[in-house]
Parts: C-alpha cells; sequence; structure tokens
C-alpha cells in the first residue's frame, strides 16, 4: 500500500482560530497527515473502519472522538471493513498557544484543559459516556454562524472532555517523541532512565537499586502506577522507537530490531505483529514516507 504521509496545510490563516467541517460521505479518502493546528474528530456510523494514530491502531465501532494537539503526529480514519453508506464526520481544527507561559491554561480555571491537552499529544481518544455528553454540542457546532459564540463553544465542548478520566491515549510516547510522564517522582526517574537507555540490556535490580528500593518491592510499586510491569514497559518504549525508526529511517527490520534492543529478530516480529497487529513491513508500508505540501 503506497501510503504518504501528508504535511496538512489547513484553512486556518494567521487571524483565524478555528475551522469546522461537518459533513456526511460514504468513505474515508484522505491519507495519512499531519498538521500544525490542533484536531478534534468526531466520527459516526463509521463501524469497521481503522482509526490510526501514531503507531496505534483500532477498528471502530459506531462512535469515535479523538483530540490531537502534536504538529508531528501522523493520524488517518481508513474505510478498512466499514460498509456504512453515511458517514458522519465533524472535524474542527482550531490554534490555541496553551504551553506559552503568558497563556491563562496555566490558571486554575483552565487546568483541566491544559492537562487534557498535554496528554493529548499522543492523541486521546474519549469513552462513550464522554462522547454522549458532547454530542449535541458537536454536532450543532458549524451551525453557529457567529464566531465569538462557535469558539465558546468549543471551550465549552473541551472542559466538558476534560473532566471525564477515561480517556485513552493512543500513540506510545517514544513514537509521538513526547516525554515520558508521572506523578511519582520514583516512577519518572526510572522511566526517563528507560527512554535514554532502551536499547541496552536493562535489569530489574539496577531500576530498583535507582530508587532505593527492593526489585520485588520496586515491581509491585511499579505496577501499582503504571499498570504495566517493568519487562512491558521497556518492551513498548522499544517497539515504540522501533516503529518511529520503521517511518523516518530506511534501515532495515533488522537494524532496527538489534538497534532498538531486541535479541532475535523472531522476537521482534512477534512482539511487534502481537502490539501492532501488523508486521514491521507492513507497519512502514502504512506509514510510506513521502512528505508532500497540499
Amino acid at each position: 500500500m503506497d501510503t504518504r504521509v501528508l504535511r496538512e496545510i489547513t484553512p486556518l490563516g494567521d487571524n483565524d482560530f478555528m475551522y469546522v467541517a461537518d459533513r456526511h460521505k460514504k468513505e474515508f479518502d484522505f491519507p495519512i497527515h499531519c498538521h500544525e493546528i490542533m484536531e478534534l474528530n468526531f466520527v459516526e456510523h463509521a463501524r469497521g473502519s481503522r482509526r490510526v494514530v501514531g503507531d496505534s491502531s483500532e477498528i471502530l465501532g459506531d462512535y469515535d472522538l479523538v483530540l490531537i494537539t502534536s504538529s508531528d503526529l501522523e493520524h488517518v480514519w481508513e474505510q478498512h471493513e466499514c460498509r456504512s453508506d453515511d458517514i458522519h464526520e465533524v472535524t474542527v481544527q482550531f490554534y490555541i498557544d496553551f504551553e506559552n507561559e503568558s497563556s491563562p491554561f496555566g490558571k486554575n480555571p483552565f487546568k483541566s484543559i491544559y492537562t487534557m491537552m498535554m496528554r493529548a499529544k499522543r492523541g486521546l481518544a474519549f469513552p462513550m459516556e464522554a462522547i454522549m455528553m458532547v454530542y449535541p454540542r458537536i454536532t450543532c457546532l458549524s451551525a453557529i454562524d457567529d464566531g465569538f459564540l462557535m469558539a465558546q463553544e468549543l471551550f465549552a465542548i473541551l472542559h466538558e472532555l476534560s473532566k471525564f478520566d477515561g480517556a485513552r491515549q493512543l500513540a506510545s510516547s517514544s513514537f509521538a517523541r513526547v516525554d515520558a510522564d508521572d506523578d511519582s517522582r520514583r516512577v519518572l526517574k526510572v522511566k526517563n532512565f528507560i527512554d535514554y537507555h532502551f536499547s541496552e540490556d536493562i535489569r530489574l535490580a539496577q531500576l530498583a537499586d535507582m530508587v532505593d528500593m527492593s526489585p520485588s518491592a520496586f515491581s509491585r510499586f511499579f505496577k501499582l502506577r503504571t499498570g504495566k510491569n517493568v519487562a512491558e514497559y521497556i518492551v513498548d518504549v522499544r517497539l515504540g522507537n522501533a516503529a518511529r525508526r520503521l517511518v523516518d529511517t530506511t534501515q532495515t527490520v533488522s537494524e532496527i530490531c538489534y538497534c532498538c534492543g531486541f535479541n532475535t529478530l523472531s522476537n521482534f516480529n512477534r512482539l511487534f505483529r502481537k502490539r501492532k497487529g501488523c508486521s514491521p513491513t507492513e507497519f512502514r508500508e502504512r506509514y510510506f514516507k513521502t512528505k508532500v505540501i497540499i
């Protein structure tokens, strides 16, 4: 599959804040792409379609809502096995400089939105409860003909979504080039170490020593904090880096396997297929990396 990653130029001008496209269609036909501004994308009646965000690939049900705030995170909605002849898609593209020190988003009234925007650098998929909560607002957004009221409604939608704890980050941090984060300083210290040394042989005892814990106590602590055991987390970091190299370099699969810390090619292929749903070669073909300005 000759898929090209487009660096999309959006319709927003220098003085524009947001753009809404509300459309009914029979198929997804826009290729994999990324763009400078943020995007909230809602899809309904597209069961069986596939959503790709970074190195995450998922088959959709009847509803989908995703927020992406990174300018370099590739994404696409693909037809796959969708048979619907009335796919409804609402795409909201907007620009908020939420990381600027002078921005109000670090202040108390906006903190939940700020936290959500930071998490959405890896792509954020919202649970059904959240989707149904904002459904009436998103599907009526394009009917608002006053720019101020439309912007006000977008902030209301973002605020509602920021209240939900069940939103899932999609792309791995290593693929999305996002720094590891965690409320625990001990876990963050270990995550940062793994991010910088993922290609090396990393031992549980070595990580436990870094935070002055016994291996067994640290193993339980890490699983409690992250939902993954240490070995699973290391594999995820290695696979995220491998996926990024498949997209951005011309290294062979074998070269990527060994430089990302895997000992055998067969093990790398098995783990990659298990976690990503396809082989490394198929993943690379999906992301055929020719950037085109449109």
